[in-house]
């Protein structure tokens, strides 16, 4: 290259969920093999790609088009923020339910079925006020956008939105409704480590530019098939070439990330554990970057 990477610390921002925080410390582990200095930034899911363009933190590697697209498109309008391309993986981010859900709930995965009382019913819970219950993500990753549906759809005489503090709630309500026999939706993404254990998403009216509230629409759609793109600071291919062009190259698979996140949601390892385990296991992959 031109000039060899620069000293200073790659600053790569860890969120709250798991494949995020262990691509983390496997993208960390890659430009430390190749002599760069890492530093991981706790950072909001959504302001990181003003992070970025201001230059406070040099890379994103989980740009998930549905819940944070439009933060990065308003930065990389604003000038400073560069798009370094997508994974192979394609995302769906929406609400879902396990499989064996399914029978409680007749003519699922079409939307429809949720407008039956007694579907609904099979979904209350102690803090629901007798309406079925959702369990959406942090209200962080997408504020009201599931609530403003769910009352688009005219759904909000049946059904309630709740909020999780976080990731490892919506898998603990996957294993309490299971124990106690109830029915439960959540929201889910794919991909992720519930891929292959038996997950469906809800089939809603399809997403078209535009149609969410934010946008001027009347927020009746689901969510896109979507990205999963990278980002860099402007100036992060200049201090750090060789490692800008790894990044670049780099595409992790529908597969990849789900196991990424298995290591930590099925298996209990600590996210470091897990990408250091994730390297050893997939050097043909990330060494062809």
């Amino acid at each position: 290259s031109i000039a060899a990477d620069s000293k200073k610390p790659i600053r790569i921002p860890t969120h709250n969920w798991s494949s995020q925080v262990v691509m983390a410390y496997v993208i960390g582990g890659i430009f430390e093999s190749i002599g760069n200095n890492v530093e991981y930034v706790p950072a909001d899911s959504q302001a990181v790609y003003e992070s970025i363009r201001q230059g406070d933190i040099d890379i994103s590697h989980e740009v998930w088009q549905s819940a944070f697209g439009k933060s990065f498109d308003a930065a990389r309008d604003a000038g400073g923020l560069l798009d370094w391309g997508d994974h192979e993986a394609r995302t769906l981010e929406d609400m879902g339910y396990p499989n064996w859900v399914a029978d409680l709930c007749p003519g699922l995965p079409d939307w429809t079925a949720l407008k039956n009382p007694d579907c609904a019913a099979k979904f209350v819970t102690p803090d629901s006020g007798g309406k079925g219950r959702m369990l959406e993500g942090p209200q962080t990753w997408h504020q009201d956008l599931i609530p403003q549906r769910v009352d688009a759809l005219g759904l909000g005489d049946l059904w309630t939105v709740k909020f999780a503090g976080g990731a490892d709630a919506l898998w603990a309500e996957l294993e309490a409704a299971e124990k106690e026999g109830r029915g439960t939706i959540i929201f889910n993404w794919t991909p992720n480590f519930t891929d292959g254990a038996g997950f469906t998403f809800i089939d809603f009216p399809p997403y078209y530019d535009g149609c969410r509230p934010v946008d001027g629409g009347d927020g009746k759609c689901g969510s896109p098939d979507g990205y999963l793109k990278k980002a860099v600071n402007e100036n992060f291919p200049k201090t750090h070439p060789d490692a800008a062009a790894i990044f670049k190259n780099m595409s992790f698979s529908t597969s990849h990330i789900g196991a990424m996140a298995a290591l930590v949601d099925l298996e209990g390892m600590t996210h470091e554990d897990a990408a250091k385990k994730w390297l050893a296991d997939n050097e043909s992959v990330w060494k062809a970057f």
